[in-house]
C-alpha cells in the first residue's frame, strides 16, 4: 500500500490537473475513450473527471468481458448447467448476468443446477478430480489478461488425465474491438461518437505488449496511451494524449512502463498460441459479429472443448428493448441516458450486463455518481 499511495497523491493530481488546463487548447474539444472498465471505475472513484478541463471529455468503451458477452453464449451456459451430471464453474461476476427471459446462472443454481463460483480457474481442476462421476465445465471468459490462465488450465487437465473436465471458451481479443469501434458508422460516417484517442488497457497490454496498437495510430491516426489503473496514471495518460493531439501526432505511448513493454509477455503469448486459435467470427454484445475477434480451443485439445463435447449451440434472442447496454458498450450513450438506470436496473437486480460486472460502466456510475448531473 505504501507503494500505491504514490500514485494516489492529491498534490500530484492537482499539479497534473493544472498542467492539463494549461496545455488543453481552449479552442478545441478532446474526446478520449478509456477502453478498459478498470479505468472507468478509477475515473469515478477518484474524481478524475472533476480534475479535467471542460473541453476534455471521456468516452466509456466496451472494456469489460462480462459486458460484451453475447446473450446467446450465456444462454447456452445456462442450458448446459441444467443438464443432469453437469457442474459449471465460473468466476463470480458471471453468476448474476441476465440472459434471455431474465434467467441467470444464479437463478439456475436456485433451481437445482450445480453452479460453483471460483476465485481461480485451477479450482475447476480440483472439483473435477474430487467428483469423477460428474462432468465439470469451466466457463472461461475474458480479454487477453485471463486467456493464458485458461490455456494453462487445459494443459494441466491433460497432464492430470481429467477426462471429466472441459472448458466453455468465450475469450476475446482487444484489438478487434478497437477496430470495430473505429470502423463503425457512429464514428466514421455519422459522427455520433467522437473518439480522438484511446487510453489503452494496462493488464491486457502486459500480455500482448504495446505493439498491436501501432496499427490504430498509423492507419486511423488515433493516438494510444497505455495507462495504469491509479488516478495519477490516468491523469498522466490524458495529458500525454492531449499533447499528442495538440502536436498533430498519432503514436503509441506507454505510461505504464512499470508493467508493459512493446513485445509483452512472450511466455504467456506462446502458451495461448499453443492451446487457442482465432475464430473466423464471434459475436460481441453491442458490437455484433466481429471477424477474428474470439478464441477457440485447437483441435489437438478438443477433448477439453465443452462446445464440442456437449454439442453446444446458440440461438438468436430478443433483449430488453429499453436496456441501453449495447449503446453504452459502443460509447454511443452514457448510463444515465438509459431510462432503466438506477430505477428498474440496479446492481441488486440488474437488467443489463453493464450493471452487473465490477468493471461495467453502469455499475461505476451507480456506485460513485448516481443521480449526479455531471455524470450524464
Amino acid at each position: 500500500m505504501r507503494y500505491i499511495r504514490g500514485f494516489r497523491d492529491g498534490a500530484a493530481a492537482a499539479a497534473l490537473s493544472r498542467r492539463l488546463v494549461a496545455d488543453a487548447d481552449p479552442g478545441r474539444q478532446y474526446h478520449l475513450m478509456e477502453f478498459c472498465g478498470g479505468h472507468t471505475h478509477a475515473i469515478f472513484r477518484y474524481g478524475v473527471q472533476d480534475l479535467l478541463p471542460g473541453n476534455v471529455h471521456l468516452v466509456h468503451g466496451p472494456g469489460c468481458p462480462v459486458c460484451v458477452l453475447a446473450v446467446p453464449r450465456l444462454d447456452a451456459a445456462i442450458e448446459l448447467c441444467l443438464r443432469p451430471g453437469i457442474t459449471l464453474v465460473s468466476y463470480g461476476d458471471m453468476l448474476r448476468v441476465p440472459g434471455s427471459r431474465r434467467r441467470s446462472l444464479l437463478k439456475a443454481r436456485a433451481q437445482g443446477a450445480d453452479v460453483r463460483m471460483a476465485y481461480s480457474a485451477l479450482e475447476g481442476l480440483d472439483i473435477a478430480a474430487a467428483h469423477p462421476d460428474r462432468q465439470v465445465v469451466f466457463f472461461a471468459i475474458g480479454f487477453e489478461t485471463t486467456t493464458p490462465a485458461t490455456a494453462h488450465l487445459i494443459l494441466q487437465a491433460q497432464r492430470r488425465g481429467l477426462t471429466n473436465f472441459s472448458v466453455y471458451c468465450n475469450h476475446v481479443v482487444t484489438p478487434a474491438a478497437i477496430q470495430s469501434i473505429l470502423d463503425s458508422p457512429e464514428v466514421r460516417e455519422w459522427g455520433k461518437v467522437r473518439v480522438d484517442g484511446f487510453i489503452g488497457p494496462s493488464h491486457v497490454s502486459a500480455v500482448i505488449g504495446s505493439g498491436p496498437y501501432e496499427f490504430f495510430a498509423q492507419e486511423y491516426r488515433r493516438p494510444v496511451v497505455i495507462a495504469g489503473f491509479e488516478p495519477l496514471d490516468v491523469l498522466q495518460a490524458i495529458l500525454m494524449l492531449v499533447r499528442q493531439l495538440n502536436a498533430g501526432r498519432a503514436s503509441v505511448e506507454n505510461q505504464f512502463t512499470r508493467g508493459v513493454t512493446r513485445l509483452g509477455n512472450r511466455k504467456a503469448q506462446n502458451l495461448v498460441a499453443e492451446v487457442f486459435e482465432l475464430r473466423p467470427q464471434f459475436e460481441w454484445r453491442g458490437l455484433g459479429e466481429l471477424p477474428y475477434s474470439g478464441l477457440r480451443i485447437k483441435s489437438r485439445y478438443s477433448d477439453f472443448d465443452a462446445e464440442r463435447r456437449f454439442d453446444l449451440t446458440t440461438h438468436a434472442v430478443r433483449e430488453n428493448a429499453a436496456c441501453q447496454c449495447k449503446a453504452i458498450i459502443r460509447g454511443a450513450k452514457k448510463p444515465t441516458d438509459c431510462a432503466l438506470f438506477g430505477t428498474t436496473c440496479t446492481p441488486r437486480d440488474p437488467i443489463g450486463s453493464c450493471m452487473v460486472s465490477a468493471e461495467g460502466a453502469c455499475a461505476a456510475y451507480h456506485q460513485y455518481r448516481r443521480g449526479m448531473a455531471a455524470a450524464g
